[in-house]
């Protein structure tokens, strides 16, 4: 599968999906429809899906155009973007983001609802800036901030929009570890095909009681996140 945004390969057991807008891989209506049948694939064919940007760029959030274009056309894409990420918390796959740079407000949430995290060494920001661009970050923001950053780091993080470059990432939470850049994508398929390789039924059956009572939060709070949606 490839169109202008998502290239999906498969490598042995692990989906590689390659997220390359050609700018700054805005999550736009489109980035989430493709986003959604390259996971719709890798659950039918693979045993770990991999979540690549395009060098420099992992995602610097949701597209300003859209968000800007009206309220309608804002909270549907906020909307979408939820749903994605519950999908992806929810995931029976195992799936490995692969940082390859910047990643901004809907980008560093797509590495919080991620399993597992490598990014690229080099002079990137990494965090939630919804607060200093005059935006409320929505529940299920938080909730996924409430998971996986640290605690030291997550009221800096998330209320006073605190940005980190790839290494301090690790120790907030945002990444697992970091890697050069020409190592990233080989280090982000080992680590899928590692995962892979662990039986799947086990996986998912425990990924699920780890995650679903913050997944089934972030689902029941969307019709609130939306209704309360404001941007500037």
């Amino acid at each position: 599968m490839s169109d202008e945004i998502l290239r999906f390969d498969l490598q042995d057991r692990v989906a590689v999906l390659h997220f390359d807008d050609g700018k700054a891989n805005a999550v736009s209506p489109a980035a989430l429809e493709a986003l959604n049948r390259g996971l719709d694939r890798a659950e039918k064919e693979a045993g770990a899906a991999v979540l690549l940007g395009r060098p420099g760029r992992f995602s610097a959030g949701f597209d300003l155009s859209v968000m800007k274009s009206g309220p309608e056309a804002a909270r549907s894409l906020v909307g979408g973007g939820g749903e994605l990420l519950a999908r992806m918390a929810d995931c029976p796959l195992p799936i490995v983001a692969g940082c390859t740079g910047h990643a901004l407000a809907m980008g560093a949430l797509l590495l919080l609802a991620s399993d597992l995290r490598v990014g690229t060494r080099g002079e990137f920001k990494i965090g939630l800036n919804e607060v200093a661009i005059g935006m409320t970050l929505p529940r299920f923001g938080c909730e996924l901030a409430e998971e996986r950053l640290s605690r030291r780091h997550r009221l800096r993080s998330v209320v006073m929009a605190e940005l980190h470059d790839p290494d301090s990432a690790v120790d907030a939470g945002y990444l697992d570890r970091v890697v050069e850049a020409d190592e990233l994508p080989a280090a982000a398929l080992a680590e899928a095909t590692r995962l892979a390789e662990l039986p799947a039924a086990a996986y998912a059956g425990t990924k699920r009681r780890m995650r679903g009572a913050m997944v089934e939060r972030i689902r029941q709070g969307l019709e609130a996140d939306l209704a309360s949606f404001r941007v500037g």
